[in-house]
């Protein structure tokens, strides 16, 4: 399994920056995001939003280590890459950001290229609202009837977040325990499973913010 980090620190909302260098503007915009494809998704409503832009440069990273950049059109090594070093500063990890230059008729060489990519990201994502979100594992609790009382203990003593609770044919509580309560609600499982409280710890993990 991959290890993903306790905490990550990622944007809450969408954000945007306007640069303006030697008659080119440079609009940068970031946005949360969970999946390539959810990335792939923003980058092609910017495109479409912005079809008679000169350029679409974009970054995107995700906390399991993927991530793409491009310079799409731009000199190597001015745009995507730029992008991707102003997200790094921040140590924000789940986001794209897309970077809009319309051509304003003056060439400012790789340079003052690469600056303006890097300053329109940058002051994009300083103005922007960071948060630090939690990882949590989805977890399966069944139960009887009668154990109700104590399985809401154990829900609250590991700080647990309840996302459902069925109770056909039998009861069960779908919930998240925080990362770092797992090690110590696994201890606990086979003397609760004697008792008839089974707790299934999934495969699947999810960020929350704090």
């Amino acid at each position: 399994m991959l290890k993903l980090p306790s905490t990550i620190k990622t944007l809450e909302s969408e954000s945007e920056f306007r640069l303006k260098e030697k008659g080119s503007t440079f609009l940068s915009i970031s946005k949360p995001v969970e999946k390539e494809a959810e990335a792939n998704t923003f980058l092609n409503s910017i495109r479409k939003k912005y079809y008679d832009a000169t350029h679409h440069c974009y970054s995107y990273k995700f906390v399991d280590g993927q991530f793409k950049y491009s310079d799409d059109g731009e000199p190597n090594g001015t745009a995507g890459i730029r992008i991707y070093n102003a997200q790094n500063h921040f140590e924000l990890t789940n986001l794209v950001t897309v970077v809009v230059r319309y051509f304003g008729g003056t060439k400012l060489g790789v340079g003052p290229l690469g600056k303006a990519y890097y300053e329109a990201s940058i002051q994009n994502l300083n103005l922007s609202s960071i948060i630090e979100k939690q990882l949590y594992q989805h977890t399966e609790i069944s139960y009887r009837f009668d154990q109700s009382k104590t399985v809401h203990h154990i829900i609250s003593k590991y700080s647990a977040l309840i996302r459902n609770s069925l109770y056909e044919p039998a009861p069960k509580i779908e919930c998240l325990v925080p990362i770092d309560h797992v090690k110590k609600i696994n201890g606990e499982k086979d003397s609760l499973l004697q008792t008839g409280i089974h707790i299934d710890l999934k495969e699947s993990f999810e960020y929350i913010k704090k």
